[in-house]
């Protein structure tokens, strides 16, 4: 499999719509969003009791962080298992609402508007981004996709070594207030941005030709787009709010 017919999300590579397409039913559309909304209900619905917790004065460290690790887990076993998506990907839509609960909720304490702001700016970014994709202004091409996936894929993996690098007491630049945190902030969310016009692209150029249950891996892959780039502008906006 070349890296040029990936995308920078891993729900979206050939591996997930290889085989033959014995069904009479096939991946559409009206599929993918019924279930993304569902997904996000999920979400908004944990997010809230995390949320709610956290106000009574419950500590919701460890939810938040268990959130995030189901949710890796999940998307490890979703990758290697990807018929088993179907029960996975509500599994992986409560993890995130446990996280993502979490993450508000401390913001909130701070900046109550900023979770609702950056709720607000996503929601335009996809439809911007949809637009965008639709209208053809902006062509998916190999080459916007190697730099997509390229600059993806460095923004993971410096996470990753940052995250890990914390349990050992080093504190990595990316989770301060400067100047260069707040342009990496800047730069990860104009790449999850752009992320979502590749994942347009795949499902357009899969649909109707997919089996019916790869819907649920195409729902995966929007939520794991949509739930970056919320988390890239909430903690931009919350540095940007904390220096200014």
């Amino acid at each position: 499999m070349k890296l040029l017919d990936k995308t920078s999300n891993p729900a979206f590579t050939n591996y997930f719509f290889d085989g033959d397409n014995n069904s009479s039913k096939t991946m559409s559309v009206t599929g993918i969003f019924t279930k993304s909304i569902l997904s996000i209900l999920i979400i908004i619905i944990i997010s809230i009791g995390v949320w709610k917790i956290y106000n009574e004065g419950t500590d919701i460290k460890w939810y938040s962080m268990g959130g995030m690790l189901a949710a890796i887990i999940i998307s490890i076993v979703i990758s290697v298992r990807q018929h088993w998506a179907h029960f996975l990907v509500p599994l992986y839509a409560i993890a995130k609402g446990f996280f993502l609960g979490g993450m508000s909720a401390y913001a909130y304490k701070h900046y109550p508007n900023l979770p609702y702001q950056a709720i607000g700016v996503t929601m335009i970014t996809f439809f911007v981004m949809l637009m965008l994709y639709q209208t053809r202004i902006i062509v998916v091409t190999k080459k916007l996709k190697s730099v997509i996936i390229t600059a993806a894929t460095s923004i993971f993996v410096i996470y990753l070594i940052s995250w890990i690098l914390g349990f050992f007491g080093i504190k990595v630049f990316i989770w301060g207030t400067s100047w260069p945190a707040i342009i990496f902030n800047i730069l990860a969310a104009v790449f999850a941005s752009l992320s979502l016009l590749l994942d347009f692209d795949y499902i357009e150029k899969h649909k109707h030709k997919s089996p019916k249950n790869k819907e649920w891996l195409a729902t995966w892959g929007l939520l794991v787009t949509l739930v970056w780039l919320y988390a890239e502008i909430l903690r931009l906006m919350r540095k940007v709010a904390i220096r200014f």
